[in-house]
């Protein structure tokens, strides 16, 4: 069955970003977060493991990135997260909020520096399906500080006039401009 949602593809190749269909009715929400007919999503990617991570207000988990071609796709159950991902090669930053109020999937080639931070005041659920299984004995992920300086964005969301451009990745700044 094709997604009944638009996909949008983001400012870096490969990243996708969809909106998952809510149905409502009077017993509470359903919500179908993956289906492996979901072509335009999925494109030839097979999903093979499901993980979840609580993470508490205010944390950061980044920077991590996959080398051997895993792919990720976020959702997030409760809460809201910032999550972002880095291009090395071009500088370029995507920023995508999630939150359970507004019901998305979020692609993340894992060659890309990515990472997120919990917002708000209670802890983040955050679904998210690989195309790799995590090798324990060899894992694929290599890891840099959160608050790396080298990590200096000179586009945020194919923007170049953002104020946080060229200068280091702050998880920390402030929304308001």
């Amino acid at each position: 069955m094709p997604l009944k949602c638009r996909v949008r593809e983001l400012w870096l190749p490969g990243m996708k970003l969809v909106e998952i269909e809510r149905f409502v009715d009077e017993r509470g929400l359903f919500h179908e977060l993956m289906r492996s007919d979901w072509r335009e999503l999925l494109g030839d990617d097979v999903i093979v493991q499901v993980n979840m991570s609580v993470t508490y207000p205010g944390m950061i988990r980044a920077w991590h990135r996959h080398l051997r071609g895993q792919t990720d796709y976020f959702f997030v159950a409760k809460g809201s997260a910032k999550i972002c991902a880095y291009d090395e090669e071009t500088q370029h930053l995507v920023e995508v909020v999630l939150s359970d109020a507004k019901p998305q999937v979020l692609r993340v080639p894992g060659h890309y520096w990515h990472g997120f931070k919990a917002l708000g005041t209670e802890p983040v659920y955050l679904v998210y399906f690989t195309t790799r299984l995590y090798d324990y004995q060899n894992p694929d992920e290599e890891r840099r500080p959160w608050n790396d300086p080298t990590i200096k964005p000179v586009k945020i969301n194919g923007k170049t006039d953002d104020p946080r451009c060229n200068k280091p990745w702050n998880w920390n700044y402030p929304p308001h401009k």
